[in-house]
């Protein structure tokens, strides 16, 4: 990976394309990223929670994202389509790609990010209302299917955005630890987001095949909703508290929005390789 980046720096020195001026602006995108995670968490504030925690919750809502990845997975996958138009977003891409192919400038190399953007624009508004609206009625865990949904659902129009589905058991995968990456303790994302980094290398060496990674998809599941709820326990605690649920319920689209941000950056990331190689 540090070669190929080396190379690509050496390119600034000549005139650069599309893709290359896409790269670099993808190049900052991501050191802005990384910059807010090391920061720190988004829920430090709530973190002085602990000692009203329950002993066992952390267990529960473990179990509880594992079970709701599981289900959403085998049967939620239909549902979740029923919310955008599948066909039509696979259809722009397929006329960006051609408008591309035609121009061959940088708005049209930026179309791809712009359709993602916008997806991931509109899903924040839905998570926003779903989070609140079931703060307020005190439902903490029980919320956790339509949260993971929620997640799913943005993270699917994203990739849709840049032609990459996500039926497959190896784009699962994917998925997964793009949102193990995002949510993931600030002491542990430089390392999982480089992993990601190299992934995408060797899918972008190797055609594009994810088959032959060595990662077992249940495994990746529970390495995911132990990411997740280590980052929630204490929003979902509160949201789970009639009185001020609304509190935690607020968190919801906070976290949406930065699942979504950072599948912009790996799928993006995922897309200019493929035409960089």
């Amino acid at each position: 990976m540090i070669l190929w980046e080396r190379g690509i720096k050496m390119a600034a020195l000549k005139k650069k394309t599309p893709w290359e001026q896409e790269w670099q602006n993808l190049s900052k995108k991501e050191e802005k990223f990384v910059a807010r995670r090391e920061e720190g968490p988004t829920s430090v504030l709530v973190k002085k929670l602990d000692r009203f925690i329950p002993e066992k919750l952390s267990g529960t809502l473990n179990a509880a994202f594992f079970k709701g990845f599981q289900v959403i997975f085998e049967k939620g996958t239909g549902i979740i389509e029923k919310t955008y138009n599948k066909d039509k977003k696979e259809a722009n891409f397929k006329v960006d790609t051609y408008a591309h192919e035609l121009m061959n400038n940088k708005k049209s190399a930026r179309t791809f990010t712009k359709r993602a953007k916008s997806a991931k624009a509109a899903n924040l508004m839905i998570s926003s209302v779903e989070g609140i609206g079931l703060g307020l009625v005190g439902a903490g865990i029980p919320d956790i299917p339509l949260f993971i949904a929620m997640v799913l659902k943005s993270v699917y129009e994203v990739a849709l955005s840049y032609g990459y589905e996500y039926e497959s058991d190896e784009e699962k995968i994917f998925i997964l630890k793009v949102i193990e990456a995002a949510m993931c303790d600030e002491d542990e994302f430089i390392e999982k987001n480089n992993e990601l980094n190299d992934i995408i290398d060797y899918i972008a060496a190797n055609g594009d095949e994810i088959g032959r990674w060595n990662i077992d998809k249940e495994e990746q599941m529970r390495a995911t909703s132990r990411s997740l709820s280590e980052e929630m326990i204490y929003t979902k605690f509160l949201q789970g508290q009639f009185v001020i649920g609304i509190a935690g319920g607020v968190f919801d689209p906070i976290y949406v929005n930065r699942i979504s941000n950072y599948a912009v950056l790996k799928y993006r990331r995922r897309f200019l390789r493929s035409k960089m190689a």
